[in-house]
């Protein structure tokens, strides 16, 4: 480690030459200064690492060569040293942005204590989150061999989520890319697992966990019977850890009353999952008993034209016809902030329903767009990516107007979407789906380990195009990319978000409740 340089200024400096002499035992150089006014002549002509500033002191006072230090190397820390426990001089050293606050007499390990927590602090926390997930690692590795059940997974993929936001801030990269191993291993296992029990999902009484066309009914309806107004917002391709990112900004204005996560359907793409959501049937249930509504891939128009209309069919067979309810859908900054301005409108409505845009639209630019390429780069980016839009967008004005006017809070979302490394070869006909994680159509040829294979669609309550239509899911980080031009596509969507297959980041997706504060 290279040796500290302390400057600590104290105009009794002359007394507190044994904390001095510990500290020089310990390897740190300590430079001092009886007055402010040395003290910024030395703090000018050397590169000091942290500084103890007395707060009392004749001549210029701590308070005022705090103020001067800042203005001159705003990054040094600055540790506050008074005999005084004025709320007053607390507050106006806090407010200049000290490091610490300490109280005299100070001992040395106090000091000591200090130094660590302001000069070490990053590295300490470091080590201490690798010497954690070196323990957990083993765990996770033989509980994800031993998975067996839907719950277990939920449980699997929290844990994983929580290291890899524990680890992202540490320098030790070798941990980051074993976690990244271990993610890999758990997909690979997750899509084994699927292919196993996902049609049996579908018989009457199987053990099962929410599915997207259970969610409303199961989850949502219970919260509208407590008759609270409810602000219902599904936000559009939204995974669980960019929850994660931004549910602190979320807890300023709302406590969390419940955490729980669903399994969206297959494939995991809007229009199959988020329709499901609002109509409260499965995509085959859709085709035969709203025709006018659903679209399959091949048909031309927009796939979710019609969730205002299908969420009002399904409070009519669910006995909610009467509850006065508005849905909107939020595509762009501007429709955002007309929802803002407008919102007062809506304190009289039972279930105000938003669909929020921003994050699908933010996988699909990091496709088209080579800024966004570079902006999020890579699952930590693309959380930061969420962070910064949630802080800045009419979302959170929205969300902040609900509490004060007493709503109920409710965020899922439709799907999560997995950042595709590895490219699997796929030939269909011309009216094979264009998707990257899925595919329908007949004729199909693809790799059979890459894939989850569908040969008969209504076993998983999909439609079929034709009679001899099939479906393939994507596992891994998979993505399906045609024979032709094939290194012109792997090279365009490699290391590019998308959605529609297996994976955990796809699958298992939060639901939250919250109270206003």
């Amino acid at each position: 480690m290279n040796e500290i340089k302390i400057l600590w200024v104290d105009d009794e400096i002359d007394m507190l030459k044994p904390h001095i002499m510990f500290l020089e035992k310990k390897n740190y150089n300590v430079t001092t200064a009886n007055n402010g006014q040395d003290a910024l002549d030395l703090f000018d002509q050397e590169n000091f690492d942290v500084v103890f500033l007395d707060e009392n002191m004749p001549g210029l006072t701590g308070l005022e060569v705090l103020a001067e230090m800042k203005e001159k190397k705003s990054t040094v820390p600055i540790i506050m040293i008074t005999k005084s426990e004025e709320e007053y001089i607390m507050e106006d050293a806090i407010g200049s942005k000290i490091a610490d606050y300490l109280i005299k007499p100070v001992n040395p390990n106090q000091i000591l204590l200090s130094l660590k927590k302001n000069l070490d602090h990053s590295r300490l926390v470091s080590s201490k989150t690798t010497l954690d997930y070196q323990k957990e690692f083993r765990k996770i590795s033989m509980d994800m061999a031993m998975v067996n059940s839907w719950e277990e997974w939920i449980d699997l993929y929290k844990r994983l989520v929580f290291w890899e936001m524990e680890l992202e801030n540490i320098e030790d990269q070798s941990m980051i890319e074993i976690l990244e191993s271990q993610k890999v291993e758990a997909n690979s296992q997750f899509g084994k697992f699927i292919e196993r029990n996902y049609e049996d999902w579908y018989e009457p009484k199987a053990d099962k966990p929410v599915l997207s066309h259970n969610l409303f009914r199961e989850l949502v309806v219970p919260e509208i019977q407590k008759k609270q107004p409810i602000l219902f917002v599904v936000i559009d391709n939204l995974r669980y850890d960019q929850w994660k990112a931004f549910e602190s900004v979320v807890n300023n204005h709302y406590k969390l009353e419940k955490e729980t996560s669903y399994y969206a359907i297959l494939p995991t793409a809007t229009q199959y999952a988020r329709n499901a959501i609002f109509s409260g049937l499965t995509p085959l249930e859709m085709e035969k008993k709203f025709p006018q509504y659903w679209k399959n891939d091949v048909d031309d128009g927009g796939k979710n034209l019609y969730e205002a209309e299908f969420l009002t069919e399904q409070l009519k067979r669910l006995g909610l016809s009467g509850l006065k309810q508005e849905y909107y859908k939020i595509t762009n900054f501007a429709s955002g902030k007309k929802l803002v301005d407008n919102f007062k409108a809506l304190k009289n409505n039972d279930l105000t329903t938003v669909v929020y845009n921003f994050v699908d639209m933010l996988s699909h630019a990091k496709t088209e767009m080579d800024v966004v390429k570079e902006l999020a780069s890579n699952d930590k980016a693309y959380r930061s990516l969420t962070l910064s839009w949630f802080r800045n967008s009419p979302l959170l004005e929205i969300i902040q107007q609900a509490q004060q006017m007493g709503f109920k809070l409710i965020i899922t979302t439709d799907h999560g979407t997995i950042n595709v490394k590895d490219p699997s070869k796929v030939i269909g006909d011309r009216n094979t789906s264009l998707n990257l994680r899925y595919k329908t159509g007949r004729s199909l040829t693809f790799e059979d380990r890459d894939v989850y294979h569908v040969k008969d669609p209504k076993r998983i309550q999909l439609p079929a195009i034709n009679m001899s239509s099939s479906y393939i899911f994507a596992k891994n980080d998979y993505f399906l990319a045609y024979v032709n031009n094939y290194n012109h596509y792997v090279s365009y969507y490699r290391n590019t978000y998308q959605h529609g297959g297996i994976s955990l980041e796809e699958m298992i997706v939060p639901f939250l409740v919250l109270s206003p504060k």
